[in-house]
């Protein structure tokens, strides 16, 4: 079971299918379920636009929205079948781990909260596993490095799985600078999929911040390029590119320094004045990027812009598809133009 932005599920099902890694099942509210066959197990913690992925280990029906159903819940897992889907998280690469720890959401009004699910589960998977168990409630950080437990509740089915890896895909290695308005790696690789970038091709995202487009695109091949009039957030950008190919430079997005027509990809994450103000020539003149994106751009390339919802295309170019997606609770739009 992998876990999304949500919004992009059809992109993570896609990525699924394009690596072999298996059948796609289902695919719902911010997750795609799908059969992995034992050879393509190993693979699973490489998907880019999975915010994480889990095995399942059981599917309760009939959880109503009473705190009785705990109880219930914690039945179902105590007579579940843990010991398959450990040993599936450890053909898929999980590593051992000395405790548990367990995150949970719903959907829906209920007379229990989170943390009640959460030590309902947990308290019968420690006990099972024989580790011990970190709650998570009033804000307590379980240890890293423990063995993660997944419930949602949607509707009236509960859903119990266990992480593959230590940690969260969405967490990238690379990663460790940011800067306001960074972006989700994951939905930076659902944007590098969309723009149907070439290995090879050359790529610029002209507002790079801290270079989370742009890696993600190198990573898919391309010959990426970030620029950056803040020159805080360049240096942030070169610290989480180190050992990629991504070229750096500060410019001002209102005078790209690049040749007409240079570019085939254009990924952009443009500054929405909430977290990030614009600077330089696009302070006073925000529509120069749109011209300038479009002056470099190859005639038959493709820009892959995200914006709030609230906000079309920039004028000049047209519509190819578009993907509403929500993140951290903003309501955003993905688009795809020519």
């Amino acid at each position: 079971m992998a876990r999304s932005v949500r919004g992009i599920e059809d992109l993570l099902a896609a990525e699924i299918r394009r690596r072999g890694l298996g059948e796609v099942v289902a695919t719902g509210h911010r997750e795609v379920r799908f059969a992995v066959s034992e050879k393509a197990a190993a693979g699973v913690t490489a998907l880019v636009t999975a915010d994480d992925v889990f095995v399942l280990a059981a599917e309760v029906d009939g959880i109503g929205r009473g705190r009785i159903e705990l109880a219930r819940l914690g039945r179902a897992v105590a007579a579940a079948d843990l010991d398959t889907a450990m040993a599936v998280r450890a053909q898929c690469g999980g590593p051992p781990a000395g405790s548990v720890d367990v995150s949970a959401s719903f959907l829906g009004r209920r007379t229990f909260t989170r943390y009640d699910v959460e030590d309902a589960v947990g308290a019968v998977v420690a006990g099972r596993l024989g580790l011990l168990y970190h709650p998570r409630r009033a804000g307590a950080r379980p240890p890293s490095g423990g063995l993660t437990w997944r419930v949602t509740i949607v509707g009236d089915r509960a859903s119990v799985a266990v992480r593959v890896s230590a940690r969260p895909l969405h967490r990238r290695p690379w990663k460790t600078a940011t800067v306001p308005g960074t972006l989700h790696p994951p939905l930076a690789a659902a944007m590098v999929a969309l723009a149907g970038i070439e290995p090879g091709e050359r790529v610029l995202d002209p507002c790079c911040g801290a270079g989370t487009l742009a890696i993600e695109a190198a990573h898919a091949g391309a010959l990426a390029i970030g620029t950056d009039h803040d020159p805080a957030a360049l240096a942030a950008a070169a610290r989480n590119g180190r050992g990629t190919s991504v070229r750096w430079a500060r410019a001002d997005g209102g005078a790209l320094p690049f040749a007409t027509g240079s570019v085939q990809r254009v990924l952009l994450n443009p500054p929405w004045g909430r977290l990030v103000e614009a600077s330089g020539l696009l302070a006073r003149r925000p529509g120069l990027l749109a011209k300038e994106v479009r002056r470099v751009l190859d005639p038959a390339g493709t820009v892959v812009l995200l914006v709030p919802e609230d906000r079309g295309a920039p004028a000049g170019f047209r519509v190819e598809r578009g993907v509403p997606v929500a993140l951290a609770g903003v309501r955003l739009v993905v688009l795809v133009l020519r």
